[in-house]
C-alpha cells in the first residue's frame, strides 16, 4: 500500500515537472520567432500569437509598477506555491491532486520566468471579432484548467459512493 502512494506522489511530481517544462520551452520558442508587439494569425480561431510582457499579475493587473512589486509578487507566488505542495500531498483524492498539480505546475512556470527579468512572457492572445481579450501564456492556462478542475471535483462531482 505504502509503494503504491510513493508512485501516486512520483506521478504528480513528474506531471508538474512536465508543465513547467512545456511552459517554459512555448515561451523560449516565442522569445525566439516571434517579435514583441506583432500579432502573428495562426490556425486556432481565436488565438494568434503576440509577444508581450507582463511584470503585474493575471490579466495585466499590476503591470508596469516597478521591480520591487514585480520581486513581491513572484515571493508571494513562491508561498502559494509551497502551500500547493503542501494541499498536493495531504490530499488523498487523485483527480484533486490533478487539479492542484495544474496550478502548481503553471505558478511554477511563471515563477521561473519572472526569476529571469521580472517579467512573465506571454504569446497567446484571444481575440474575438477584433475584440481582444487578453494575452496569455501556457502556464496560465494550466492555471486556469487546474482551477476549474478544483471547483469541478470540490462542488460539483459527486462520486456514486454505493
Amino acid at each position: 500500500m505504502a509503494s503504491k502512494e510513493v508512485l501516486s506522489k512520483i506521478k504528480v511530481i513528474v506531471f508538474i515537472a512536465v508543465l513547467i517544462f512545456l511552459d517554459l520551452l512555448t515561451k523560449n520558442l516565442a522569445l525566439n520567432n516571434l517579435e514583441y508587439g506583432l500579432s502573428n494569425e495562426t490556425f486556432f480561431p481565436f488565438v494568434d500569437f503576440l509577444l508581450i510582457y507582463n511584470s503585474g499579475i493575471a490579466f495585466g493587473i499590476f503591470d508596469g509598477k516597478g521591480a520591487y512589486v514585480s520581486y513581491f509578487l513572484l515571493v508571494l507566488t513562491f508561498l502559494i506555491s509551497i502551500y500547493l505542495i503542501w494541499l498536493i500531498y495531504n490530499e488523498e483524492n487523485f483527480k484533486k491532486k490533478i487539479g492542484l498539480s495544474f496550478v502548481t505546475g503553471g505558478a511554477f512556470g511563471n515563477i521561473f520566468d519572472r526569476l529571469v527579468d521580472g517579467k512573465v512572457t506571454d504569446f497567446l492572445h484571444l481575440e474575438i471579432m477584433n475584440f481582444s481579450f487578453f494575452v496569455f501564456n501556457l502556464a496560465d492556462l494550466f492555471i486556469t484548467i487546474g482551477a476549474i478542475l478544483i471547483i469541478y471535483f470540490e462542488l460539483i462531482y459527486k462520486p456514486n459512493n454505493d
